[in-house]
């Protein structure tokens, strides 16, 4: 009976807030978490939703750095950094992902061909590999297809792939890389898009403290942090999306920031899908390192993760319908029934912010090629 008890204390913590919690009560959530995830209690997830819970990225090993000095991926890691890919000779694959900022550009949209602005965010490249769509629409089924896309792209890099090919053939450098890499100075795109993708798969995060807390090292994240999961997973209703080993459930959501017949519409998945139930819907972006990837959001609205999880908080109904017009049109982008009013505390706001720190790793600063093939 007294084992029933404390499993029923125990498990109760998970629907309690944690903003009046005492230190007793924290010391009981901390030895709750501190324990192999397989017996953490079960997250808030609703009814039909698909989940995966929590895993840690494995610790780097030697074998990363073979990895890099394979031909194939040496080759890749030249075309990602030579603007020659572009038709100006401006622009490379890094001027919008640069490593020195995550894989990402920090800019609201990018900025690419004759300082024309894109009307999407710019999405980290880091842990590309495991994405099972390409793009905020999910246009792309794999990296050597979504490689294509901005390289001719007018507002990106403006190149005629028709004269990609010739351009790198003339260096004599490239011959012999490509050679080195597909037994064969005969390339074409495919070759080229094969490059880049190999590269790409290699842009993994490092590990975070919450890899090491959910490793065993329950020392790893602090008291707020603790919170923060905790809410992470229930009141916050964040597992919904935001699950798994990169915290994303691969699917594609409204969330209330699109517009609806006003200057910067954007139907998102529909694009791609002509599904009227896909308008306005994009892709859940990974969580992972999270505080180095700002602004956030297929628009590049938010730039304060505060700001961010307000909005989650206030349930996003902006978009729902407000009357029989919009209610009839099944263009209508109709938020997602999954995000409703959260309720939470300014303090229990901060918590949640706190787990987006502790899952954040720091930098990846690879270096960028000292030499360029000429």
């Amino acid at each position: 009976m007294k084992r029933i008890l404390v499993i029923g204390l125990v498990l109760g913590l998970a629907v309690i807030s944690t903003a009046f919690l005492g230190e007793k009560e924290i010391q009981d959530l901390r030895a709750m978490y501190s324990r192999p995830v397989s017996e953490w209690p079960k997250p808030t997830i609703d009814s039909g939703v698909q989940w995966e819970e929590f895993k840690s990225l494995p610790k780097l090993d030697t074998s990363y750095f073979s990895l890099m000095e394979q031909p194939k991926v040496r080759l890749g890691k030249l075309l990602f950094f030579d603007p020659i890919l572009s038709g100006s000779n401006q622009i490379s694959c890094s001027s919008c992902h640069n490593p020195q900022t995550a894989w990402g550009d920090h800019s609201t949209v990018p900025v690419g061909h004759d300082h024309l602005v894109g009307n999407r965010n710019t999405i980290s490249l880091l842990n590309v590999h495991a994405r099972k769509t390409m793009f905020w629409d999910g246009r792309a089924h794999s990296l050597e297809e979504q490689a294509l896309s901005p390289i001719e792209a007018h507002n990106e890099m403006a190149m005629d792939l028709t004269k990609l090919v010739p351009k790198l053939k003339a260096i004599e450098g490239y011959r012999t890389l490509f050679k080195e890499a597909f037994g064969d100075d005969e390339f074409s795109m495919p070759e080229i898009m094969s490059a880049l993708a190999t590269f790409q798969r290699t842009l993994t995060s490092k590990r975070s403290r919450f890899d090491e807390f959910l490793d065993g090292k329950y020392t790893a994240l602090n008291d707020e942090e603790i919170k923060g999961l905790h809410l992470f997973r229930t009141k916050a209703r964040c597992m919904n999306c935001h699950n798994g080993q990169y915290f994303t459930d691969e699917e594609f959501h409204n969330i209330g920031l699109t517009y609806y017949k006003r200057k910067y519409e954007d139907l998102g998945r529909y694009i791609v899908t002509k599904n009227p139930q896909d308008v306005g819907k994009f892709r859940t972006p990974s969580l992972r390192d999270v505080m180095n990837t700002n602004p956030w959001m297929h628009n590049g609205l938010f730039d304060n993760m505060t700001g961010v999880i307000n909005m989650y908080n206030s349930g996003m109904t902006m978009n729902n319908p407000r009357n029989a017009e919009q209610e009839a049109d099944p263009m209508f982008p109709r938020t997602d029934p999954l995000l409703k009013k959260l309720d939470l505390t300014r303090e229990e706001i901060q918590q949640v912010k706190a787990f987006m720190e502790a899952i954040t790793a720091t930098k990846y600063r690879m270096p960028r090629p000292e030499k360029l093939p000429r």
